[in-house]
């Protein structure tokens, strides 16, 4: 199936729910048709209906990060089902064990580097190859992390993998900027997803983690997604190997 006049393709990962879903949704009100991927294509039912009602084609497919077979037949199916892909948002990722480094162990790192890291470079590698074999322009946004950016007692794997993304991001996009490939990240703050929802709801949880954030509020998916959205735009066709932090101000002290 040949790309549709007029309309780029996109491929997401983690789509069937908060900042993937609503990122994908937004692509489809922005003109573009969307591969969205996650562990189960079941669990993509509700993403792939608000694309469709958007306007959009929408091809849901499995998809492993971990699995190097897994990504390159995801990638094989969404150029013959839907054409050549233009944008690839990075956005699976498993949150951190919530441990002290004391109390780590290879159980808790091995998975978390293996989809939070791993699984972005070899899902970007592969966009990248496609790409300049096509001698296609093209746009990568992966998740990174406030974690990666500054010190939090108990996430430091986790902090240490989405670091490895920023950093990662600004390798990309100096390698590949002579093919028209520009390679972003967005790193947000606290946001209210549904994977969220049972840490936020804890009034005194919720409370603590408020006062570190000047805007005195957490983000939501769809202002995460809108971020997503304006830097795989040609509004940010200047933007390349940038880190876009979204934490309503946590950072800045």
């Amino acid at each position: 199936m040949a790309e549709a006049q007029g309309r780029r393709v996109a491929l997401v990962t983690g789509a069937s729910y908060g900042i993937g879903g609503a990122t994908a949704v937004g692509l489809a009100e922005d003109g573009f048709d969307v591969v969205v991927t996650d562990l189960k294509t079941d669990d993509l039912a509700e993403t792939v209906s608000k694309i469709e009602a958007a306007g959009g084609r929408a091809l849901p497919l499995a998809l492993d990060v971990r699995s190097q077979e897994s990504i390159e037949k995801v990638f094989a199916e969404a150029v013959a089902k839907m054409g050549p892909l233009y944008a690839l948002v990075n956005n699976a990722g498993i949150p951190s064990p919530g441990k002290q480094v004391v109390d780590l162990t290879r159980a808790d790192w091995d998975p978390l580097m293996a989809i939070n890291l791993t699984g972005v470079f070899f899902m970007s590698r592969e966009m990248g190859r496609q790409l300049i074999a096509a001698k296609r322009e093209g746009v990568i946004v992966s998740l990174a992390s406030t974690h990666g950016t500054v010190g939090f007692a108990g996430a430091s794997a986790y902090g240490i993998a989405k670091a490895g993304v920023s950093h990662m991001t600004k390798m990309l996009a100096i390698e590949w900027a002579p093919h028209g490939i520009r390679v972003n990240a967005i790193a947000p703050g606290t946001t209210e997803t549904r994977s969220r929802a049972p840490r936020l709801q804890d009034p005194k949880n919720r409370d603590r983690m408020l006062s570190r954030i000047p805007l005195g509020r957490f983000g939501t998916q769809e202002e995460m997604g809108a971020a997503i959205r304006y830097l795989i735009s040609d509004n940010a066709s200047y933007i390349t190997g940038h880190t876009l932090l979204l934490d309503g101000g946590l950072t800045v002290g």
